[in-house]
């Protein structure tokens, strides 16, 4: 039975989570909600998906999960005997340093880059200009983050070792978007962290499940 996956591809957060999916063979149903026109506000949808209003959520049976990165380690755990092997549970090492860059991400890493690129991505949508005193403040933070990754890529090919993980994945979507902004300098500057995401972005599951990325 697929797994039924509540969200838009256009999304950072469902396209980690298609990316997850489609890195562990994952039969995956996208359903899309339509956000313009308030589906995940409603009160079915708070009820029975997600309380939070978000996306996405995914159904598997009877269970309904919300938040990209724990959707994600349940599909990585789930169809842990198939594809790519993105938590490396069979060696405690691999496993603690996997561990270490997915809370890297999700607490240094994410704040910095999600706010550049509402600063740079969503505002313009909305037809605002980018406040250009967040953009320096979000683009300093990140910049003391891959300095950082530049510091580990030189000594390991992914973040967690010389192993593609879930660590990696997860950095997928918001980086993907701040590379069509003027601040892809960023990335591009740092050739060790350029050529990681050049490798990690070449894989077909990666790039089947960033397709769907289009605001920019």
């Amino acid at each position: 039975m697929a797994l039924k996956l509540y969200g838009i591809p256009i999304s950072t957060c469902t396209s980690r989570v298609l990316a997850c999916a489609y890195e562990k063979g994952a039969d995956v149903e996208i359903i899309p909600v339509n956000l313009l026109a308030g589906e995940h506000k409603t009160p079915e949808y708070l009820a029975t998906k997600n309380p939070f209003a978000e996306i996405p959520v995914l159904e598997d049976g009877d269970l309904t999960l919300f938040e990209s990165r724990a959707i994600n380690r349940y599909i990585a755990t789930k169809y842990k005997g198939q594809g790519t092997d993105l938590l490396r549970e069979g060696n405690l090492k691999e496993a603690a340093l996997v561990g270490v860059w997915l809370e890297v991400e999700s607490q240094n890493y994410n704040p910095a880059i999600s706010a550049l690129v509402y600063e740079l991505v969503i505002r313009p949508l909305h037809g605002d200009s980018p406040r250009e005193e967040m953009v320096k403040t979000h683009s300093e933070k990140l910049e003391k983050v891959l300095d950082v990754y530049e510091q580990r890529l030189s000594k390991s090919k992914y973040l967690a070792g010389d192993f593609f993980s879930l660590a990696d994945l997860h950095h997928l979507p918001y980086t993907k978007y701040l590379l069509k902004t003027p601040k892809a300098e960023l990335i591009n500057s740092r050739p060790h962290v350029k050529a990681w995401w050049e490798d990690i972005t070449s894989r077909p599951a990666v790039q089947e499940g960033l397709a769907g990325m289009t605001l920019v």
